[in-house]
């Protein structure tokens, strides 16, 4: 398929996808040579997108083709027709739908947060489409507290009045993130607004109904009601927390786990039990960072691409 050129130095372009809410199309950015046979693939996480990965993927563009999508309801990818599946399942048959178009049969996987429970769930298939996987603050265990704090901002303020308050608002949201400079910030925050054409407001930058099916699946339900909101329009706890240890197991590829220090998504206790199972992984942990590592800074992208550069399964 056709691509254009990014003011980022990266090309676009689209990968045809469908489902049970019908065809849709995931957009990507393409660094590097396109006709490098070794790819690596960069996810996003929950409310973000693929412009998060530009530093890195000038890092490692002199060796790789480096693929980064918006997720489908993020970016300039298309909104599903149906909210109901916005969720994993889907998310990992577009990705395999992208890996189909990019000509090869495997890929190196850096995947944030969500990006990286849409990696474990290819890396752990039989035929694992995936050759070395990172990934980044996320992990077997995903607990009931973390989802509900994420559960309490996804979709519920699209519109900002101005910049001004998106940026106090997403700076508060995003700072877990850690300490950053004022051009990265303005980075991560202006990549995920956009313009509300004719009225001086900006909105987010992904379908805001990408928040009904998390809260569905996160939320309690606390006598037997429908929804999992509050009155204030919050999102009550989870009833447990979310058990992937079946699905980590039975990745079988080389792993790298990455974890902000400070993260309350991706605990400790989880980690050390991560080491010692499935695949064995190796492990980096970033002091003075929360949720999620931005893989910005050098001593970050640093260890990411050390691992990448390894020999992978073939």
């Amino acid at each position: 398929m056709g691509s254009t050129l990014l003011p980022n130095e990266a090309r676009q372009a689209f990968v045809h996808c469908s489902g049970p809410a019908g065809e849709h199309r995931m957009a990507y950015q393409e660094w590097g040579q396109p006709e490098n046979p070794e790819v690596v693939v960069c996810v996003h996480g929950l409310t973000r997108v693929s412009d998060d990965f530009s530093e890195l993927a000038r890092a490692l563009r002199d060796r790789y083709r480096v693929v980064c999508p918006d997720v489908a309801g993020r970016g300039r990818s298309d909104w599903l027709k149906n909210p109901a599946f916005y969720g994993v399942a889907q998310y990992a048959a577009d990705m395999a739908a992208l890996i189909v178009q990019l000509k090869v049969e495997r890929v190196r996987w850096v995947g944030t947060s969500m990006g990286g429970l849409i990696g474990m769930s290819l890396a752990a298939l039989q035929d694992a489409p995936i050759s070395r996987l990172v990934l980044n603050d996320v992990g077997a265990v995903l607990p009931a507290q973390a989802l509900a704090r994420i559960a309490r901002y996804v979709g519920r303020k699209p519109e900002f009045e101005s910049r001004r308050e998106a940026d106090l608002e997403l700076r508060a949201i995003f700072s877990g993130f850690g300490p950053h400079s004022e051009a990265q910030w303005r980075q991560l925050i202006d990549t995920v607004l956009v313009e509300v054409p004719g009225t001086g407001k900006v909105r987010v930058h992904y379908d805001p109904a990408i928040a009904e099916p998390f809260r569905l699946a996160y939320g309690s339900h606390e006598n037997n009601e429908a929804t999992n909101d509050s009155a204030d329009g919050s999102a009550k706890h989870p009833t447990a927390d979310v058990d992937l240890w079946p699905i980590y197991d039975a990745i079988r590829c080389p792993t790298l786990l990455l974890r902000g220090a400070l993260s309350d998504l991706f605990t400790s206790q989880v980690l050390d039990e991560m080491r010692t199972r499935g695949p064995k992984p190796e492990v980096a942990e970033f002091a003075g960072v929360g949720h999620a590592p931005t893989l910005m800074h050098a001593d970050q992208i640093a260890v990411v691409d050390e691992f990448l550069s390894r020999p992978s399964w073939h």
